[in-house]
C-alpha cells in the first residue's frame, strides 16, 4: 500500500518541484518578484512535461559499472591537464568514499561517480547554452546553507556556472520519441495481426496445436500462415521458420503414440520402450519451456523507444532465440525416429550412436543423454549373459540368439551372433568374449551338470565394483564393460577347462583315441590282425560283429591296453561299414570310440568319421605290412633249402633258385617303401602332430582354444597322411600300390606252398621200392583229390615243376614290372606337394637317388632309340652317306638330352 501511494504522490511532487524552481528562475530575473507562476501556464505545461521526460528516460551509460574504472579516467583526464594536485586530491576523497560501508553508506557507488564525471565534462558545455532551455537550479536560501555553504554558494558565478544548469537529454525536442511513433504506426499499417497475436499462434503450433491464423496443412506438411493474412514478409518468414519446431514435434509424438498403442500387440521391445520414455522427457522439458513462454506471451510487447523498460515480454525475435535450442533438439529427435521406425533393440541403438559422433558439446551432451536411457535395457541383457548366462530377449532385441539344440551341438550351433543387432560402440572382439563368456556357462549347467561357476561370477561381479553389481555401466562406459566381461571370461573359461581336463578327463581321452583308433599301441594292434586275420579274410556279408567284438576284448586282455581306464576301454567298439557283394572283412572293419557328453562337443559326428578315415588308412598300411611279415615267414631260406632239389635236373634247380632271388629281391623292394612310409606316418605325422597338440593343449585358454587345437592337430594328420584334397592323386597311387603287395604276398604263398609240396614229393619217391606202389596209389589218389600238377615219375615231376617255376615267374615280373611303375609315380609327384612333410617322405624313399637316376636311364634309353630309329629309317631310304647318318644321330642325341 506505501508503495501505490509513493507512486501516486510522485507526479505531485515533480509538478511541486517544477514550479517552486520556476519561482526561484523567476525571483532572480524580476528582482525578488513573490509572484508565483500560474500552473495553467504554457511555459510551466512545457517545463513540466520536460521534467517527466527526463525522468522516464531509458538512455543508459554506454560504460560498464565499473565505479574504480571510471576513478581512474577522471584521475588520467586530471593528470594529462596538469593538474596533479586535484588529481591527488580526488584519488584520496575516492578513496575514503570507497571505503565507507555498512548502514547509512551509498549502495550504488559508481553510479554517482558517473554522474560526478558527466557533470564535470558538461561544464563546459554549458557555458555557450541558453539556460532558457534547461531548467533552473533550486535555490537555497542563507537560512538554510551553513556559512561554509553560503561561502561555496557565493563563489559559484566565478566558476562560470550561475544557474546551476545540468544537461541530462540532448534530444530537447523530443525527435526520437516523435521518430518512434512514426515507426510504430507504420508497422501497424503494414501488419493485419498484431504481433501478440502471432506469437501466441507460434507457440501453438509449437504444440502441435492450430492457432487463429497459424494452421497445419497437410499439402504443405507443416504449420503455415494464411497467404491472405497481410503481414510483412520478414515476418512471414520467421513465422514460417519457428512452426518449424511444430511440425518436428508432431512427428516426435507421433511416433511415441503409434509405439506405446502397439505395445503389447506388437514387438516393439524393450530398448524401444526406453527410446520412447527418454523422448518423453525430453519432451516434458520442452513443455515446462512452452509454459514459461506462454506466460511471457501475455504481456504487451512496449514501443521500440520503450523496449528497455521492461523485458517480461515476448516477440517474435525473443521466440526465436527462446526456441533456438529446443529447436535443435526436436530436429535430432525427428531424425531419430525416422532412422528408428523400423528398427529396434540393438540395431536401434546402434543407429542413435551414429548421430551422437558429432562436434557440438549441446548435439553430443544430448545424444550422450538419450543413448543412456537407450541402452540401459541392452547392457542389462549384456550383464544377465556374462554373469548368469541367462538370455532374456524375449523382443528378439540382444545381438546374440539362441536355437534349441541337442547337447552335443550347444557350443557349436546353440548360440551365435546376429550381427545386425550388434550396435556400433561394442567392437567384434568384444562381441564375441560376451558370446563365449555366456555359452561357457551354459555349457558348464547343461553339459558337464556343473554348479562351479556360479562362484566364479560372484567374484566377478566383487571384483568389478558396486557400480557394476547395481547395473550402473551403461553407454559411454566401454572400459567398465570390457573389464566385466574380461574377468568373467578369464574365471569362467578357466573353471571350465578345469572341468574339461579333471573330471571329464580329455587328455586321457584323447590319448586313447590315438592309441587304439591312430593304432599307437603297438602289442594290441599287432595281436588283433593276428587273431582277427582269418575271420577277416571271409566275405563281409559272413562275418559276425559279435565274434569280432569277442576277439577284440580278447587282444585287449592279451596286451598291454589291459591296464588302462576300464571306462576307455569299454568306450572302444567294433564297427562294421556298409559293404558291397565281393568285399572283404578287410575292408569293412573298423574301431570307433564312443565319446559321450560333454566329450562329444570336441569329438563330433564328422570329427569322429575323419578318425575313421585316418583308421582306415593306418589300417590298411598295417594289413600290408603284416602280409609282408608273413610272406617273409614262409619264404625264409632255412624254410625251403633242402638237399631234396638235387635230384631234380640242373636246369629246374637254377630256375627254382632264380625265381626264388626274384621274389625276395622283390619283397626286399617293398619292404623298404612299406617301413619307410610307415615309419614317416608314425613318427613325423602320429608323434610330431600329437607333441604340438599337447603344448596348444597347455596353453589354451578356453573351449574354442581347445577345440581349435584339436581341429589343427586332426588337419595336420590328414595332410601329412596323404588324405587331403590335395593329396588324392598320390592317395590313389599309394592305395593301387597296397593292392599290388597284396597280390604278391598271394602269389609269394602260391610259390612256397608248391616248393614245399615239391619238396614232399621229392621225400616220398625215395621210400622203400615194397611201399612205393602202395604209396605211389595214395599220392595219385591225393593228387586227384587236391588237383595237384605232381604226378607219377622224374620226368612228370621235373616237367610240371618247371612249367609251375615259370608261371610264377612269369606273375612276379609282371608284378615287378607295376610295382617300379606305380612306385616311380609316386614319388615323382611327391616334390611337387605343398606340404613340406610330404617331400621329406621322397627324401627318405629316394636317399641315394636310385630312383631319379633310374628314371633318367629309361628315358636315356628311350631317346636313343627314338633318334636310332630315325636315322636308320633315312639310311634305309638312301639319304645321304653314312658320315651324315652319324652325324645327324649325335645331334639328335644333343637335342633330346639338352630337352631332357
Amino acid at each position: 500500500m506505501d508503495e501505490e501511494e509513493d507512486h501516486q504522490k510522485l507526479p505531485d511532487l515533480v509538478k511541486e518541484l517544477v514550479l517552486r524552481l520556476l519561482s526561484q528562475q523567476q525571483q532572480q530575473q524580476q528582482n525578488n518578484t513573490t509572484d508565483s507562476p500560474n500552473p495553467n501556464s504554457p511555459h510551466f505545461q512545457s517545463c513540466l512535461r520536460y521534467a517527466h521526460r527526463i525522468l522516464s528516460s531509458r538512455l543508459t551509460p554506454s560504460v560498464a559499472p565499473d565505479a574504480a574504472a571510471i576513478a581512474d579516467s577522471v584521475k588520467r583526464r586530471l593528470a594529462t591537464q596538469g593538474r596533479s594536485s586535484e588529481a591527488l586530491s580526488f584519488a584520496d576523497l575516492y578513496t575514503k568514499f570507497a571505503s565507507k560501508n555498512g548502514p547509512g553508506s551509498v549502495n550504488n557507488k559508481w553510479a554517482v561517480v558517473y554522474l560526478l564525471k558527466i557533470i564535470s565534462e558538461d561544464r563546459k558545455n554549458t557555458k555557450n547554452l541558453d539556460s532558457s532551455v534547461l531548467l533552473p537550479n533550486l535555490g537555497f536560501s542563507d537560512a538554510q546553507l551553513g556559512k561554509g555553504s553560503s561561502s561555496r554558494v557565493s563563489h559559484a558565478p566565478e566558476k562560470g556556472w550561475s544557474n546551476g544548469v545540468l544537461l541530462v537529454a540532448k534530444d530537447s525536442e523530443n525527435l526520437r520519441e516523435i521518430a518512434f511513433r512514426e515507426f510504430v504506426n507504420l508497422v501497424k499499417e503494414e501488419n493485419e495481426v498484431c504481433e501478440e497475436l502471432l506469437v501466441r499462434d507460434v507457440i501453438y503450433a509449437c504444440q502441435g496445436v492450430d492457432g487463429s491464423y497459424v494452421k497445419f496443412e497437410s499439402d504443405n506438411v507443416g504449420y503455415v500462415l494464411s497467404d491472405l493474412i497481410k503481414v510483412p514478409r520478414a515476418t512471414r518468414t520467421v513465422v514460417h521458420k519457428l512452426c518449424e519446431l511444430g511440425w518436428l514435434f508432431k512427428k516426435v509424438t507421433g511416433f511415441i503414440s503409434r509405439s506405446m498403442d502397439r505395445f503389447p500387440a506388437e514387438d516393439v521391445g524393450t530398448v524401444g520402450q526406453a527410446f520412447c520414455s527418454a523422448l518423453q522427457d525430453e519432451l516434458t522439458e520442452y513443455y515446462k519451456l512452452l509454459a514459461v513462454l506462454e506466460a511471457q506471451s501475455s504481456n504487451p510487447i512496449p514501443l521500440v523507444s520503450e523496449s528497455a523498460s521492461s523485458g517480461n515480454y515476448l516477440s517474435l525475435r525473443r521466440l526465436a532465440v527462446w526456441l533456438a535450442e529446443p529447436m535443435v533438439k526436436m530436429r535430432l529427435m525427428a531424425d531419430l525416429v525416422e532412422k528408428c521406425r523400423v528398427l529396434r533393440g540393438g540395431a536401434m541403438a546402434g543407429a542413435i550412436h551414429l548421430h551422437a559422433q558429432h562436434g557440438d558439446p549441446l548435439v553430443h551432451e544430448f545424444m550422450r543423454r538419450l543413448l543412456q536411457r537407450v541402452c540401459s535395457p541392452l547392457f542389462g541383457m549384456v550383464k544377465k549373459w556374462v554373469l548368469e548366462g541367462e538370455l532374456e530377449d524375449i523382443f528378439a532385441e540382444f545381438f546374440i540368439v539362441g536355437q534349441p539344440v541337442k547337447a552335443e551341438s550347444l557350443w557349436r550351433e546353440g548360440y551365435r551372433l546376429h550381427d545386425a543387432m550388434l550396435p556400433l560402440f561394442i567392437s567384434p572382439s568384444l562381441a564375441q568374449r560376451i558370446l563365449r563368456t555366456g555359452k561357457s556357462i551354459n555349457f558348464l549347467r547343461v553339459c558337464c551338470e556343473d554348479r562351479g561357476w556360479t562362484d566364479a561370477a560372484t567374484e566377478v561381479a566383487t571384483d568389478t565394483g558396486a557400480s557394476a553389481r547395481r547395473g550402473g555401466f551403461g553407454y559411454g562406459e566401454t572400459d567398465t564393460l570390457e573389464s566385466l566381461v574380461d574377468e568373467a571370461a578369464k574365471r569362467i573359461d578357466k573353471h571350465l577347462l578345469d572341468v574339461i581336463y579333471t573330471r571329464y578327463k580329455f587328455k586321457e581321452h584323447c590319448l586313447a583315441i590315438k592309441r587304439y583308433l591312430l593304432l599307437g599301441q603297438g602289442d594290441f594292434v599287432q595281436y588283433l590282425m593276428d587273431i582277427v586275420g582269418p575271420e577277416l579274410s571271409e566275405p563281409a556279408n559272413t562275418i559276425s560283429s559279435f565274434k569280432l567284438s569277442g576277439l577284440l576284448e580278447t587282444a585287449i586282455r592279451a596286451s598291454n591296453a589291459q591296464y588302462d581306464d576300464h571306462d576307455i576301454l569299454d568306450r572302444l567298439r567294433v564297427k562294421m561299414m556298409p559293404h558291397e557283394s565281393g568285399d572283404r572283412g578287410w575292408d569293412v572293419f573298423s574301431l570307433e570310440y564312443d565319446a559321450r557328453v560333454p566329450l562329444d562337443t570336441v569329438f563330433t559326428e564328422s570329427v569322429m568319421a575323419r578318425y575313421l578315415r585316418i583308421f582306415n588308412f593306418l589300417w590298411k598300411l598295417r594289413r600290408v605290412e603284416h602280409a609282408l611279415i608273413g610272406a617273409w615267414k614262409t619264404m625264409k631260406p632255412n624254410c625251403i633249402t633242402s638237399n631234396s632239389f638235387t635230384r631234380l635236373q640242373h636246369v629246374v634247380k637254377m630256375q627254382l633258385v632264380s625265381t626264388l632271388r626274384r621274389c625276395q629281391v622283390l619283397w626286399v623292394e617293398i619292404n623298404h617303401f612299406i617301413s619307410n612310409l610307415q615309419y614317416y606316418i608314425m613318427f613325423e605325422v602320429l608323434e610330431v602332430s600329437w607333441s604340438n597338440f599337447l603344448s596348444e593343449m597347455e596353453v589354451a585358454k578356453d573351449l574354442d582354444d581347445l577345440l581349435a587345437a584339436h581341429e589343427k592337430y586332426l588337419h595336420s594328420i590328414v595332410e601329412k597322411s596323404l588324405l587331403g584334397e590335395l593329396s588324392q592323386s598320390l592317395y590313389k597311387s599309394l592305395l593301387a600300390i597296397f593292392d599290388l603287395i597284396l597280390r604278391f604276398r598271394s602269389n609269394a604263398d602260391r610259390l612256397c606252398e608248391g616248393i614245399h609240396e615239391l619238396q614232399t614229393r621229392i621225400s616220398e619217391s625215395s621210400i622203400s621200392s615194397r611201399d612205393q606202389n602202395k604209396s605211389r596209389k595214395q599220392l595219385n589218389d591225393k593228387s586227384a583229390e587236391q588237383g595237384s600238377w605232381i604226378a607219377d615219375g622224374r620226368k612228370a615231376l621235373t616237367q610240371r615243376a618247371g612249367e609251375f617255376l615259370r608261371s610264377v615267374g612269369q606273375d612276379l615280373d609282371a608284378i615287378a614290372k607295376e610295382y617300379s611303375s606305380l612306385e616311380e609315380e609316386f614319388i615323382s609327384q611327391l616334390p611337387v606337394q605343398q606340404h613340406v612333410d610330404l617331400k621329406f617322405l621322397f627324401f627318405r624313399l629316394d636317399f641315394n637317388e636310385f630312383y631319379r637316376r633310374l628314371t633318367t636311364i629309361e628315358c636315356l634309353s628311350r631317346t636313343i632309340l627314338l633318334v636310332l630309329t630315325s636315322v636308320l629309317t633315312n639310311h634305309s631310304l638312301g639319304h645321304g652317306s653314312l658320315i651324315d647318318y652319324r652325324y645327324s644321330f649325335f645331334c639328335g642325341l644333343r637335342v633330346s638330352l639338352w630337352q631332357m
